[in-house]
């Protein structure tokens, strides 16, 4: 399955809808505009999934802490 294959399955999109919105968007935004655009969409999904990569390195961790047993976690509150 090709990279833009998913996407457009989840979509239902063919590439007849595809031609269409690209035509609609060059229409709305003009030629000039729409590398701007591409490119700025490129950055945010390249930023989303940085922050996602990173979360995903800092999870095992907290689930280190989870890991440990009961008695071994001292409360926070109640009377000593």
């Amino acid at each position: 399955m090709s990279f833009f294959a998913l996407p457009l399955a989840i979509f239902n999109l063919g590439g007849t809808e595809l031609i269409l919105i690209l035509l609609i968007l060059l229409l709305l935004f003009g030629g000039k505009r729409l590398p701007e655009l591409a490119k700025g969409l490129g950055q945010s999904i390249r930023e989303f999934k940085k922050a996602n990569s990173e979360d995903a390195e800092h999870k095992p961790a907290a689930a280190a802490d989870e890991s440990k047993p009961a008695e071994a976690k001292k409360p926070t509150h109640g009377a000593n």
